[in-house]
């Protein structure tokens, strides 16, 4: 009866059944979360962990048929399994870290079609990242406080948690199909009831979260709207190619801005349902107002006001960059080359987004980008001449142009990632003679020398 309900209500509104399943599923965290502050707020921890779990699954069982399901279900035992029987070493989070990534791998290997599917492998991402950082989380809790950084003792677990915990926390419906990424002890927090703003009572939290809600609605709404005039397949038309050369570069700057917006709305609609149950209260700020921006996964003011590449980046999939800055960047110290720990990173995001090119070279392109803006705003900085105009009264004017270029550049590594294979993006660069790696490589060739002639050098400075 479901199935064919579900499908008169995607050729209702035009989008794929997947997608909707999807959706409806992210929505149904609102009721799930009030049940849990109605019902089952006061219940003992196993009762609260019970329902965690059995929510999850349903909702995995309502997106993902037969034995799909049991993929999660697989990982979440071996993972406890290893957390019991390895103990607090570094075999063990190696161990987990290959099991998680090997497993997650071959599932995109024989899953991945040339379109983006909403298949198991999409939850699963999510929780590879979660059982991933419970591995390494175990591990720090073997070690004394002076040891660890103040991030790293705010997720270190000091005892092993019970399979229905572990359970719990994977499948918590407020995170397991989209995100936010949260540690098992910020999980163990909302359970004992410290995550509210009155400790041991439930949260006021129904309004901060009903804010996130109706900001994520918004989003979704110009997606649904927006999104059927700039679509992936349009790229590949030949009405696209017979485009004159701005027109094309143009839509790319829109398309990317629209179609972000899928990822947007969904993650600030399952913020609403994490700050609902308590899971995003954050503490109070230095006014002493309660914040409720724990698994804030967009700085939404940031991400559509700053002319930065990297300011973008910080304000978007925040959770998942933090983790990744957490348990990836930083644990790369022994490298000792910055550069070379921030290229690891990005091999593995791009790994942990899919095998497809397109990842890889979207990775990459960020890569590049970022390290061409850090080089031209530390020019900015030193030079007397470009901080003075940063200062003067064409700022407006500069500023303008600099967002442009932003958004014009930030969809262009955008491209790859959305259309996956080799012959796909190709066909896209070469409409755009490859403007975007002819730009930033020349930028990266031509500062050097901008810094030379705009930087004065220490001798001058002195004499001056």
């Amino acid at each position: 009866m479901a199935a064919p309900l579900m499908e008169e209500l995607s050729d209702y509104l035009g989008s794929p059944e997947p997608a909707v399943r999807l959706m409806l599923s992210i929505l149904l965290g609102y009721p799930f979360a009030v049940i849990y502050r109605r019902y089952l707020f006061n219940q003992s921890p196993w009762i609260i962990h019970l329902y965690h779990a059995s929510t999850g699954l349903a909702l995995a069982a309502f997106n993902f048929a037969g034995s799909q399901v049991c993929h999660s279900a697989l990982c979440i035992v071996i993972q406890f399994l290893m957390l019991r029987l390895m103990g607090r070493t570094v075999t063990a989070v190696l161990s987990s870290f290959v099991f998680q990534m090997t497993y997650l791998l071959l599932g995109y290997y024989f899953t991945a079609t040339e379109e983006y599917d909403i298949k198991w492998t999409m939850p699963h991402c999510v929780l590879s990242l979660k059982l991933i950082g419970l591995s390494f989380d175990y591990y720090d809790g073997g070690k004394e406080p002076t040891e660890l950084s103040a991030e790293q003792q705010k997720g270190a677990l000091r005892d092993v948690p019970s399979l229905l915990e572990v359970c719990g926390f994977s499948y918590f419906y407020g995170g397991f199909l989209v995100g936010p990424q949260f540690t098992l002890r910020s999980y163990q927090k909302l359970v004992s009831k410290e995550l509210s703003d009155t400790p041991g009572e439930l949260p006021n939290s129904v309004l901060p979260a009903l804010k996130r809600f109706t900001l994520g609605l918004a989003c979704l709404s110009v997606f649904t709207f927006a999104g059927p005039y700039y679509t992936d397949a349009y790229f590949l038309t030949d009405e696209f190619e017979a485009q004159p050369f701005w027109y094309r570069c143009v839509f790319i700057l829109i398309w990317a801005k629209v179609n972000l917006y899928k990822y947007v709305s969904c993650w600030l609609i399952s913020e609403g349902v994490c700050i609902l149950v308590g899971l995003g209260y954050n503490g109070k700020d230095q006014e002493g107002v309660h914040l409720w921006n724990g698994c804030a996964n967009m700085k939404i003011w940031t991400y559509e006001t700053t002319p930065l590449f990297t300011g973008t980046i910080n304000s978007f999939n925040i959770n998942t960059n933090a983790w990744v800055a957490r348990h990836i960047f930083k644990r790369l110290k022994f490298l000792g080359n910055k550069m070379a720990s921030q290229m690891a990173t990005m091999v593995f995001l791009a790994v942990w987004h899919g095998l497809h090119s397109g990842y890889v070279l979207c990775f990459s392109m960020e890569f590049i980008i970022v390290n061409v803006e850090k080089q031209a705003m530390a020019l900015v900085k030193d030079s007397p001449l470009l901080t003075s105009l940063a200062n003067s009264p064409l700022y407006p004017f500069i500023y303008g142009v600099q967002q442009f270029v932003h958004w014009l550049f930030m969809g262009y590594p955008l491209v790859p990632f959305c259309l996956f294979t080799y012959d796909k993006w190709l066909k896209v660069y070469s409409s755009v003679y490859f403007c975007g790696h002819i730009f930033f490589f020349a930028a990266y060739l031509i500062l050097p020398y901008l810094r030379k002639a705009l930087v004065p050098r220490k001798g001058e400075k002195k004499q001056e």
